[in-house]
């Protein structure tokens, strides 16, 4: 509801027309498929379906939102049973994963268990080992692609992980409380790569973690962003401004408990 109703349905119906139907995979990458993921489990329950498809094309009703997620569901853990490490990366067949790529599908998933979709526990455990393995429980950093790319210290790394083990209620896990450590010592960091990225994750990471942090960073967050919003309201980005803007509005928003995946 409300004056952006049209274009949420929109972009609603553009992702269930882009799975393919047969295996349920969001193109064109799992970076795309998490991400669509993501957007349907949200969206699931809190869209009135009986205009989504009427405005577009009356008399057509293609497949609902539920159904569009519980495919992308069994797309995401058909292609973690085939992973070697229990995690994701750019293809669906893909036997190696980053824990990048795996954050994305992760969420998508968490997501879509939230919304009342069943997501198996073994592939939610699977994942969470597969990030443990990538990650040090002494200094918090976390591998790229568990250990070819070694530790290096990554604030967008840490704050991804830091997420998914939240979320997922693995808050016990000393890993967990390395890579909150991490994130939280480091708050006044600013990312030369990928910054919309970062502050994507670091918002939801420090919110769910350690809410005066959060509180702290929010403040430098939003005084950052309003000195780089273009005249328009949008957000330059290397992947252009409607990623930027997006994943700008995104590290805003926690403050209004939008989304329920981040909820505290």
């Amino acid at each position: 509801f409300g004056p952006y109703s049209p274009q949420i349905h929109r972009s609603i119906r553009r992702i269930i027309r882009s799975q393919n139907t047969s295996t349920g995979y969001i193109p064109n990458s799992m970076y795309h498929h998490g991400f669509g993921m993501l957007a349907l489990a949200e969206a699931y329950g809190a869209v009135d379906e009986s205009i989504l498809w009427s405005e577009s094309t009356p008399g057509l009703t293609p497949r609902s939102i539920g159904k569009s997620l519980e495919l992308a569901v069994r797309c995401a853990i058909t292609s973690q049973k085939k992973n070697n490490v229990g995690g994701w990366r750019y293809s669906p067949g893909d036997n190696s994963a980053d824990t990048s790529v795996s954050g994305a599908v992760l969420m998508g998933l968490l997501a879509a268990r939230n919304a009342g979709i069943e997501v198996p526990d073994s592939a939610i455990d699977r994942a969470i080992g597969y990030y443990r393995s990538c990650t040090s429980a002494e200094s918090g950093m976390v591998a790229y692609t568990g250990g070819i790319g070694g530790f290096g210290e990554s604030m967008n790394r840490s704050s991804v992980a830091t997420l998914v083990y939240a979320v997922a209620k693995r808050k016990d896990l000393k890993e967990y409380e390395a890579t909150l450590q991490h994130i939280t010592t480091r708050i006044e960091h600013q990312e030369g790569s990928y910054p919309f990225y970062f502050r994507y994750y670091m918002a939801q990471a420090l919110f769910q973690g350690d809410f005066e942090s959060w509180t702290k960073w929010k403040r430098e967050n939003a005084q950052y962003l309003r000195e780089i919003q273009q005249d328009d309201g949008s957000f330059a980005a290397s992947h252009g401004p409607a990623y930027g803007t997006a994943m700008a509005l995104l590290s805003l928003a926690l403050d209004f408990r939008f989304l329920p995946i981040y909820e505290r």
